[in-house]
């Protein structure tokens, strides 16, 4: 049996993972002690205040100490895991920290991949799905039950007790959030997927199968007068939940004080025909040079805002309040808000101003991938000058969008309908959007604001303009 000495004893110490960041909670251990390690295994994932990251040893070894538990926030610099790499195989000299409230084991949310969310100082643990179920969540369930089983009254809700010690199952993000939505514990469903993945069918089928206890009708009372019962769902004793306000919440909520309450926020509206566009988008999609790549409105909306950019540059600065300068971008960082399974956050394609259609497809469809996958790094948020929210998908027709923290404008597209418009002197069915575009006033007066708006909306209703304009 070889010794552990102090010279062999190599310690992982937290590193700073984004710009300037000074601490990150551990989210998951992926290795206990005795495990042996090598060069570039990732060891554990923590979750900063940009992203969550997975953190790769350097060196080949065995573990022996886990320095924190999960749940706990660590200081850039200190050290989370000591490995022998003096090559023996000794037993491990210390047992894993015991992680704190293991009555809260996650369910539904298993970190698997990098970068979905952020994190704040906070050292108490992110509330799990386990014994308690939110009331938004128990109506949820309630909803989905009632019409896959197709009763009147759905029982009360009652999540499986935690797991212990047992593998994590295998699910993609979506997947994973679809099963937290429907209170539908992973580890008790049956995967059909290509090596044991569980699959959206899966969750579906996990909550077809599940019992629905239909409550017995109490006696009847003759002399009273008949009273329509309301459908019984239960929130399981629960009448509130509170939610520590971490991670990609906290970070949001203060950005967007921050921005609300530094730069003076103007907003300005435009209707548009877009009808023409979305002819041109059909056509692109046939196109040989654009085969395999995201095409949509989004994409000609994104070029539209870099050419009304080029025409009108100064919207494409910041605000230096230190040194009391405005800082003029002679480049593009595309923001593209996503909505993610952790929160809203906003990746950046770098110098979009220079890519080409095809380019910008490319580029926008892996963002979209990589945050729906989880995988967006901290540097992909980082160094945005001007952002784009559709806030269409959602159905919604506009909103009035807070700027991103040092940018100077940001353009909400709202939802494409079919509408009544008037066209060539008759009204005709046409596809209709409203944009909004918000500005920072210091950087952006009303005439600046105007022309980039009206370059925008003049692009969509004649997107041949891209080619004379661009």
């Amino acid at each position: 049996m070889t010794t552990m000495t102090e010279a062999s004893v190599r310690e992982f110490k937290m590193p700073d993972v984004g710009e300037g960041l000074t601490e990150a909670e551990i989210l998951k251990w992926y290795v206990q002690p005795g495990d042996t390690v090598t060069d570039g295994q990732v060891v554990c994932e923590v979750e900063t205040a940009k992203a969550a990251v997975e953190l790769p040893i350097p060196y080949d070894g065995v573990v022996r100490e886990l320095r924190f538990a999960e749940g706990t926030t660590v200081d850039v610099g200190t050290a989370i895991i000591a490995v022998d790499v003096s090559g023996g195989t000794a037993a491990p000299v210390a047992e894993p920290v015991p992680a704190p409230e293991p009555e809260e084991k996650p369910q539904g949310r298993q970190p698997v991949l990098v970068g979905y969310g952020v994190a704040t100082s906070s050292t108490k643990r992110r509330p799990r799905k386990g014994l308690e179920v939110t009331v938004a969540e128990a109506a949820v369930q309630a909803a989905v039950q009632k019409e896959l089983n197709g009763h009147a009254e759905v029982a009360a809700v009652v999540p499986a007790a935690p797991a212990v010690d047992r593998p994590r199952p295998l699910a993609k993000p979506p997947v994973r959030k679809l099963a937290k939505d429907l209170g539908v514990d992973l580890a008790t469903v049956t995967p059909s997927g290509p090596e044991g993945v569980i699959t959206r069918e899966d969750i579906h089928a996990a909550v077809a199968a599940a019992p629905t206890a239909v409550p017995e009708p109490a006696p009847a009372a003759p002399t009273a007068p008949a009273v329509a019962a309301a459908p019984a769902v239960s929130y399981d004793g629960v009448r509130e939940t509170r939610v520590p306000v971490k991670g990609v919440r906290k970070a949001t909520a203060a950005a967007m004080v921050g921005s609300a309450f530094t730069a003076p926020h103007v907003t300005e509206f435009v209707t548009v025909d877009v009808t023409r566009t979305m002819k041109l988008v059909e056509e692109l999609k046939q196109d040989k040079d654009l085969q395999g790549l995201r095409v949509n409105p989004l994409l000609l909306i994104a070029k539209a805002l870099l050419v009304a950019i080029r025409r009108n540059p100064d919207i494409n600065a910041s605000w230096d309040e230190a040194n009391q300068e405005i800082v003029l971008k002679h480049y593009v960082n595309l923001g593209i808000a996503a909505a993610t399974p952790r929160g809203l956050i906003v990746p950046n394609i770098k110098d979009a101003h220079a890519k080409t259609l095809p380019q910008l497809a490319e580029s926008l469809g892996e963002l979209v991938t990589t945050a729906r996958d989880g995988k967006t790094s901290p540097g992909a948020m980082q160094g945005g000058t001007v952002t784009i929210t559709n806030v269409g998908v959602f159905g919604i027709d506009t909103g009035t969008p807070i700027l991103n923290p040092g940018e100077a404008a940001i353009l909400a597209v709202g939802a494409i309908k079919l509408q009544p418009w008037v066209h060539k002197g008759k009204v005709k069915p046409r596809q209709v959007t409203t944009l909004a575009l918000s500005f920072d006033h210091r950087l952006v007066d009303g005439e600046l604001g105007s022309k980039v708006l009206a370059d925008i909306a003049a692009i969509l209703e004649q997107p041949k303009r891209l080619i004379t304009w661009g």
